[in-house]
């Protein structure tokens, strides 16, 4: 696992969120990131970090998803 690589990628299309882990000595934490993608003016893709207020329900789905994944990830790594 690339450390600048997500462990994990979510989608709500068109909101997304990606799960990183964070090390530091012998302590490890996870983190999440959540964009909302968009295309611009010339037809590319891009992201952002700010939402739309129709955005906002889609942003609170993949928040609770991301939060559901970080404990399966915390969980997994104990075993």
């Amino acid at each position: 696992m690339s450390p600048s690589q997500p462990v994990a990628k979510l989608n709500l299309f068109p909101v997304t969120a990606a799960i990183w882990v964070n090390q530091s000595g012998e302590n490890s934490w996870y983190s999440a990131t959540i964009d909302r993608l968009y295309k611009d003016d010339a037809g590319s893709w891009k992201s952002t970090n700010t939402f739309r207020a129709d955005d906002l329900l889609l942003v609170a789905k993949i928040a609770d998803w991301a939060h559901t994944e970080i404990v399966k990830l915390k969980t997994e790594s104990r075993d």
